[in-house]
């Protein structure tokens, strides 16, 4: 596989290639202007009908211009295919978007077109018809090196590509970028699944899963721009943090405009400002919760007791209780939601009125049929047998009335459970109330009961592994008539309530019976650390594959025991041995440790930054609470006490779980600092197997 870095040969001399592709990079660019320019020159004033579709037109052109931007850090083109019939039409660059010239001919080619796909997947073994495949090497955004491989040479010998290595182990400065041009097949495989049904992706740290989430997204969007123009498209994450670091992704790939949110930010039907147990928030997180907010939507329906009589003109129309209680019934055993049946019981008793009117030998429309749902005596009996249920005030009683709460749980919740998560009865009613986030997740649900949540066409749902089963219920209901692709790894759920499984996670999701995906070969996080974090995962998730690492390097590793008095000193230290080196750096901590460490930094004029926040050349180094540290990544780690990182949990297990979460964010190097005792399972360093992590004290 030869490998070709810029030579002193004139980038104007024909027979070099490097200096050919660099005048088609040069030549690609003129023609992404020139569309943007074109779409910026549209004049719409006499196209549309309306301000509404000169409106509507205007901001889909200005999505255009947008997406029509050139990032000149960010390669237009990373890859070319040359087909086995090689002539000018069957050579393909590919990129991040389309381009084409004046003519409407290709100069760079989607990377999520059918004609790019063997790009990823094209093997020796199953060259998919491609002669060579040429990869390209960029600094700075200048193109300085390419490298190729000639899928049906036998005699080239089938080696791991240096630019790919590269690639995947550059240094992070800023949020996350995209990794169109190092996807991996099985990658690959995931991105292109298709819409009609939701994908899960088990995948350990470093193995890509959020970005191939996104990736996911993107392609979706291509392949079936309508149907999600039509119906929507969401990205999920686990906080507003992680939804910063993530949010050039898309953009960078040409789709703008995409909704981010966080579980909180969907069911903020209420103001969050008050906290729950651990055992209180296991049971509100618990799927039988459904069933106790059902009955307490449901259980102001009353059978009613007396006829409705409804007058018109001279004529007096009765209709028997017992033919209203049979209307009622049938409506609560077809379980049709709260509000849709108290919209319907106005017509299905005017509807009754209408059949007497027919038999007496009138003859009704429905205009008379919608007078009749509006008279007096037909509203007053449907507020009086089916009344109107406001849910914020719904779970707000059940939550503070302990004989409400009791009648609506009896058989499902113990009584001691009960106990667990009632309030005192707050003084001034909803003004006064202090939700906590699982509150708001009960008030989402009977929301929910009473008015259908609208479905989006997909959604991508990252770190699902920390939700609770009432949360992915709440998420269930935004994919509830479209497709979902759900991401996470078991082993990093770091909340009491999190599913077991990802099978039971996916029942609550509403999407039983969906593909499970693992990936386990790990691309950015070291040898030494995976391995090393890998030791946790019997005590946290037995049942997983410890995960692999393609990187050639082994990373830096280290770590360091110190005396209790000098653990914040040994700290900094290691933060600056960490700032020598290129990349970012994050100094993870049990969130107790932070405001110490801040201190400490800023006695010493360190810098640094908040989770999601971008570094620059001024401020590399960011400190973390460990509660933030999913999802995200550096460099450099530098990792404050595993001890109280554990001890910051409820259980031990959670605490373990959240130490893997930390020990894994590291890309080039990780250094553990500790002074108390470091769990057991890290504490045998004397492992002699390769790759295994070294000590320095």
């Amino acid at each position: 596989m030869p490998s070709h870095a810029p030579t002193s040969t004139s980038t104007d001399d024909p027979a070099d290639p490097l200096a050919r592709e660099r005048a088609h990079l040069l030549g690609s660019r003129a023609a992404l202007r020139a569309m943007r320019e074109d779409a910026e020159a549209l004049d719409i004033r006499d196209v549309t009908a309306g301000w509404v579709a000169a409106e509507v037109l205007q901001h889909q052109i200005e999505l255009r211009i947008k997406a029509l931007a050139d990032l000149s850090h960010t390669p237009l083109f990373f890859g070319r295919l040359d087909y086995v019939l090689h002539d000018a039409g069957n050579r393909f660059y590919i990129g991040r978007r389309h381009v084409h010239d004046a003519e409407g001919d290709p100069m760079v080619v989607d990377w999520r077109a059918p004609v790019s796909q063997p790009f990823y997947r094209a093997s020796r073994k199953d060259p998919q018809d491609v002669a060579l495949r040429r990869r390209f090497g960029y600094t700075s955004g200048e193109l300085t090196a390419y490298e190729d491989e000639h899928l049906t040479d036998p005699a080239e010998a089938d080696t791991t590509s240096a630019l790919l290595q590269t690639e995947i182990e550059r240094p992070r400065v800023g949020p996350m970028r995209d990794i169109v041009a190092t996807i991996q097949p099985e990658q690959d495989e995931i991105v292109r699944a298709g819409i009609g049904g939701t994908v899960c992706v088990q995948g350990a740290p470093g193995t890509g899963k959020t970005a191939v989430g996104l990736h996911r997204v993107a392609y979706l969007l291509f392949a079936h721009r309508e149907r999600l123009a039509r119906t929507g498209t969401l990205v999920i994450g686990p906080n507003a943090s992680f939804l910063n670091y993530i949010e050039q992704v898309l953009p960078a790939l040409g789709e703008i405009g995409i909704k981010q949110a966080t579980v909180d930010d969907l069911v903020a039907h209420v103001p969050v400002g008050g906290r729950d147990t651990v055992a209180a928030g296991r049971i509100k997180g618990d799927a039988r919760m459904a069933e106790v907010l059902r009955r307490a939507v449901r259980s102001g329906i009353r059978m009613p007791t007396e006829p409705v009589v409804v007058v018109r003109g001279s004529r007096r129309w009765r209709i028997p209780a017992y033919e209203i209680e049979e209307l009622v019934r049938e409506m609560m055993d077809r379980d049709i939601r709260y509000g849709a049946a108290r919209e319907a019981l106005p017509q299905r008793i005017a509807h009754a009125v209408l059949v007497r009117m027919e038999q007496s030998g009138e003859a009704p429309d429905d205009r008379v049929q919608d007078a009749v749902a509006r008279n007096a005596a037909v509203k007053a009996a449907v507020k009086a047998v089916w009344p109107p249920v406001d849910p914020a005030k719904t779970v707000l009683r059940l939550l503070s009335d302990a004989d409400f709460l009791a009648e609506c749980a009896d058989g499902i919740l113990t009584e001691e459970e009960r106990k667990e998560i009632l309030w005192a009865k707050p003084a001034r009613g909803l003004a006064s109330a202090r939700w906590s986030a699982a509150d708001a997740v009960l008030v989402d649900e009977a929301t929910d009961l009473v008015q259908r949540t609208h479905s989006l066409g997909h959604v991508v749902l990252d770190e699902a592994q920390d939700l609770s089963p009432m949360q992915y219920r709440a998420v269930g209901r935004r994919c509830s008539t479209g497709s979902a692709t759900v991401l996470g790894d078991i082993a990093q759920g770091t909340t009491p309530w999190a599913t077991a499984t990802w099978e039971e996670a996916l029942a609550h999701l509403g999407k039983p019976g969906a593909a499970v995906e693992e990936l386990t070969r790990g691309f950015r996080v070291p040898r030494s650390v995976i391995a090393y974090a890998s030791r946790l995962l019997p005590a946290i998730a037995p049942g997983l594959t410890e995960a692999t690492s393609v990187r050639d390097s082994p990373g830096d590793f280290s770590v360091r025991a110190v005396p209790v008095d000098g653990l914040d000193a040994a700290v900094l230290d290691a933060c600056r041995d960490a700032l020598r080196h290129e990349g970012s750096v994050g100094l993870i901590a049990a969130d107790a440790r932070i405001p110490a460490l801040a201190e400490a930094l800023a006695a010493e004029g360190l810098a640094c930054l908040a989770p999601g926040e971008e570094t620059s050349a001024e401020a590399r180094l960011t400190l973390v609470p460990a509660t933030l540290a999913k999802g995200l990544e550096y460099d450099y780690v530098v990792l404050d006490e595993p001890a109280a990182v554990v001890d910051g949990e409820p259980d031990e297990r959670t605490g373990l779980r959240r130490l893997y979460v930390a020990l894994t964010r590291a890309v080039s190097g990780l250094a553990v600092v500790h002074a108390a005792p470091l769990p057991e399972q890290l504490s045998n360093l004397n492992a002699a197997a390769d790759g295994e992590p070294g000590t320095a004290v």
